[in-house]
């Protein structure tokens, strides 16, 4: 299975060492971000520092002139790396170590742009904006992703790219001194949580046959009991269905899920534009298509059909695997197994050929490795023995 880590540019750029390094582990590709959102990361082997905070979403790489000039929403540079092209800087030297280089895009998730541009972020039930999430139903927040996609896809000798947060983004963000889990809330109380009430939706809800104040009014009924008591624990769509009314659930996703799929076929379709023949372009995705995050929800039948493929979240037990790559099992496109190789945030370097062994019988044709920048000196042991094996 070819396998594939990821990597920031801080990760190389500085470190000559670093490249040789990650080649070293057995890898045949490098996931490397060229647009991302902020973060405060350890680099435990450079040789000149060990935090790097990039303190807002940026692109990594010189932003094209032409593309955003006289734009309000346009993307922001980084300002905490030497160079004006970190991301190129570091694709040289991990493609002269012999690694294909695949971009890695983060589109909406971006604390600076709703802090700055409030009236892009999504709005809950409850009239709070969530300025880490653009709502990607408004007109000139599609413009500037779409654009943001092909920018920062197709950098000079990237063979491929995966777009991440390509769809809806939500309550869930795990923001910096996130204070949020006191009262537990399921998936399906998170779906609620993360219906967008800005105009557009507003509108767009009306459209599907459901009153924006009638529905804001349901959603807030139905998390009451979650506030008075312990929270809710209801999951999967019937759980969005018991909470709201399958009525209700229904409109909602008939207006997001049309939103988030034109969303995806325009980001591929620009991405394709700008690159070359036989670019690869994957979406990091999760197939219950109500689902919000970094790994939006996708319809498995439609993504494979618009996107070369996807990169699901296999970290965890044998039931996850089943559960995200079940329902693309037997269709055509590249299904990457995305595992976390970082022990301290929860990820199993251990089990890995093990792991990789129950994703290949789902199908998976493809591994992803999260994250050999992050990871300690044991973990990537771990994966160099395990991708020896693998093979």
């Amino acid at each position: 299975m070819k396998a594939s880590a990821f990597l920031y540019p801080w990760d190389v750029v500085g470190d000559p060492a670093a490249a040789a390094r990650i080649a070293d582990l057995g890898v045949r590709q490098v996931t490397l971000a060229s647009a991302y959102h902020s973060t405060r990361a350890l680099t435990p082997r450079h040789p000149a520092h060990r935090i790097v905070t990039a303190e807002h979403a940026a692109v990594l790489h010189p932003p094209d002139p032409d593309r955003w000039a006289g734009r309000a929403l346009a993307p922001y540079r980084q300002s905490w790396m030497v160079g004006e092209d970190p991301y190129g800087e570091a694709a040289e030297a991990l493609a002269a170590a012999g690694l294909e280089v695949h971009s890695w895009v983060v589109l909406a998730h971006n604390s600076r742009l709703g802090a700055e541009h409030p009236d892009t972020s999504v709005v809950n039930a409850y009239g709070d904006r969530y300025p880490w999430a653009p709502c990607i139903a408004r007109p000139a927040v599609r413009a500037y992703l779409v654009d943001l996609a092909a920018d920062a896809a197709a950098r000079p000798g990237a063979r491929g790219t995966e777009l991440e947060s390509c769809g809806w983004y939500g309550f869930a963000h795990l923001h910096a001194h996130d204070k949020v889990s006191g009262v537990g809330l399921g998936d399906a109380a998170q779906y609620l949580m993360s219906l967008c009430f800005c105009a557009e939706c507003r509108q767009g809800y009306g459209e599907a046959g459901a009153d924006p104040d009638e529905l804001a009014a349901a959603v807030r009924r139905a998390l009451e009991p979650a506030w008075s008591g312990s929270g809710s624990t209801e999951s999967g769509w019937d759980g969005v269905g018991k909470l709201l009314g399958p009525g209700l659930a229904d409109a909602t996703w008939r207006w997001r899920g049309r939103v988030a799929r034109t969303l995806q076929e325009s980001a591929v379709a620009a991405v394709r534009a700008e690159a070359p023949p036989g670019f690869q372009v994957l979406l990091h995705a999760d197939p219950a298509p109500y689902r919000t995050g970094a790994n939006a929800g996708v319809d498995p039948g439609h993504i494979l059909a618009v996107a070369d493929g996807v990169v699901l979240p296999c970290t965890g037990p044998d039931a996850v695997r089943e559960t995200v790559l079940g329902p693309f099992t037997g269709r055509t496109g590249v299904l990457a197994a995305n595992f976390g190789v970082v022990s301290g945030m929860g990820g199993s370097p251990a089990t890995l050929e093990r792991d990789a062994a129950h994703a290949a019988s789902l199908g998976a044709d493809q591994l992803r490795l999260y994250h050999a920048g992050l990871a300690s000196g044991p973990d990537l042991a771990a994966v160099a023995g395990a991708l020896s094996r693998i093979g």
